[in-house]
């Protein structure tokens, strides 16, 4: 697998690599073009904090420029996915806090989905245990989730006084599983073990808990391996087409597709048809 060549007079404004980031919040590690970031505070279930959401917001922001990562990989550590907002770093602190500093907030954790749904790169969640409040939102804003049968995923907020509509979970979750399962999940807080999940489409399969981060690797490895230009053109269009009337769509989609026959990958998937050969993507 090579990165997509890049003219070098457009090198400093286009391309910024992120293998050798160092993320200070959460583990992070690129290998092969697949990128995984661990949620690692086991001890508490990975929660997160307020450095954590704001590392987070950043780095995915700083991927739709990073040549070296084609896919990424979200899971957490110790058997658990991620419990949500810190109870005592975030829910607390939050009690103290005025109007403006409170919707300063709400609007950092949305950018977080923000940047999670505008990477080009496609994101496989690994999902074991705990996946609650924040943390099934993380889930839900990914493209692909991986489960276990001992997962136990749930948006808590009405259990905190809060109201369902967080960090556009009110927009996403009935598109994954449609509007009645998500008003009911919204509206009760109950948690999903990783088979309902399934049956709900939440999941797009379960693993073995010890197979889950490889299978969601090898998946993200998969999808690293193929054609990345059009991988994030997909998702484009996956993302901008909820807004759109189907005329719209399809004009979208021409433009779309008519600039992936563009690239080099198309050239190289005919000609590697022709030959009877498995094509090689460049992501150019």
């Amino acid at each position: 697998m090579t990165e997509p060549r890049i003219d070098p007079a457009l090198a400093a404004g286009t391309a910024r690599p992120m293998a050798g980031y160092q993320a200070r919040h959460f583990g992070w590690a690129v290998d092969a073009g697949v990128a995984t970031i661990t949620l690692a505070r086991p001890e508490r279930k990975n929660p997160l904090t307020f450095d954590s959401y704001a590392e987070l917001r950043d780095l995915l922001h700083a991927l739709q420029w990073a040549p070296d990562v084609r896919a990424l990989v979200l899971t957490g550590a110790g058997g658990n996915f991620c419990s949500g907002g810190d109870v005592h770093e975030i829910i607390g602190p939050l009690l103290r806090l005025k109007a403006p500093e409170l919707l300063a907030f709400t609007r950092m954790t949305g950018a977080v989905v923000k940047a999670l749904r505008l990477c080009p790169q496609p994101v496989v969640a690994a999902v074991d245990g705990v996946c609650a409040g924040a943390g099934a939102i993380l889930a839900m804003a990914s493209d692909l989730r991986l489960g276990t049968a001992r997962s136990r995923t749930a948006f808590l907020f009405n259990r905190v006084g809060l109201a369902g509509c967080d960090m556009g979970a009110c927009a996403m979750l009935p598109r994954i599983v449609g509007q009645g399962r998500a008003s009911e999940w919204l509206y009760t807080g109950r948690a999903l073990g990783g088979e309902e999940a399934e049956r709900w489409g939440f999941f797009n399969r379960l693993c073995e808990p010890e197979a889950l981060l490889a299978d969601a690797q090898a998946l993200a490895a998969e999808l690293a391996a193929g054609p990345s230009f059009a991988h994030g053109m997909t998702k484009t269009m996956l993302h901008q087409e909820w807004a759109m009337t189907l005329d719209q769509a399809l004009e979208a989609e021409a433009q779309a597709q008519a600039l992936c026959m563009l690239t080099e990958d198309f050239r190289r998937a005919y000609d590697a048809f022709v030959a009877r050969q498995r094509p090689r993507f460049e992501g150019n």
